[in-house]
């Protein structure tokens, strides 16, 4: 599925400036909708390191009342989380109607980092496809919104991403020795990927694949997809900031 993706498309930074805009506010009014329809907003984030999950995250939230959503940074289980099923600590972070909560990484990573590193036996993750699905299935069966986004970039954008961060002060401090033990990796990570991007698509929770390579691009993909998906969710179609006719009667 990955080799499908063009990781050519660029979006220039005026158009990207216009429609950030445009979709950012739109998320806004989306957002207030959310409250006052009671619907819960789940957001999944998932990538490659250095992908540009957090700033695609950051761009997202940028003009939601922050009253109405919380990000989620997931790393390795820690404490009580540690002693119990893996799903626990995410089914204890969801949010509660009206609410929105964004997963930088998630549970997936049963399939990808745990798979791949050897944290999780075959037996158990590929018992998880299984698990996941029938997790998400109860989100969308209790009146959850969810949206899954795989942030895609090519091995080459992610060692200049590395290295753009090594010599950045204010960025070094996100570049870490795991990162570049998981880059020797990135073919046994790779048919993880494409594996769980097959078996977790499905009707009620599939994927977008975001083309990443562009940040711009990328960007603005997710915030198009989400108000697409909202807007249907929620019946409710925002006004266009870009309308020059919208004040007209």
């Amino acid at each position: 599925m990955l080799e499908t993706l063009d990781l050519s498309r660029k979006l220039g930074q005026q158009e990207y400036e216009t429609q950030l805009k445009r979709r950012q506010i739109q998320l806004r009014e989306l957002g207030w909708q959310t409250y006052l329809k009671k619907r819960p907003v789940v957001v999944v984030f998932e990538g490659w390191d250095a992908a540009g999950k957090g700033g695609a995250i950051k761009r997202l939230t940028e003009r939601i009342d922050p009253r109405g959503y919380a990000v989620f940074p997931i790393s390795a289980p820690q404490g009580e989380d540690k002693t119990k099923h893996y799903l626990y600590r995410f089914w204890r972070r969801l949010p509660e109607r009206g609410q929105i909560g964004i997963f930088d990484r998630s549970w997936y990573g049963r399939v990808l980092v745990e798979r791949v590193e050897g944290f999780a036996t075959e037996a158990e993750w590929k018992r998880a496809y299984r698990e996941i699905n029938s997790f998400e299935r109860q989100i969308c069966d209790y009146g959850g919104i969810l949206l899954k986004y795989w942030i895609q970039i090519s091995r080459e954008e992610q060692l200049r991403r590395f290295e753009e961060r090594k010599e950045t002060g204010y960025k070094a401090w996100k570049l870490t020795d795991e990162d570049w033990r998981n880059r020797d990796k990135w073919p046994q990570y790779e048919e993880a990927v494409d594996e769980m991007l097959l078996k977790t698509s499905t009707r009620t929770a599939p994927w977008t694949l975001i083309e990443g390579n562009d940040k711009n691009y990328a960007r603005v993909k997710v915030l198009n997809q989400a108000v697409d998906v909202l807007s249907k969710a929620l019946d409710h179609k925002p006004a266009d900031p870009l309308d020059g006719n919208r004040h007209k009667k």
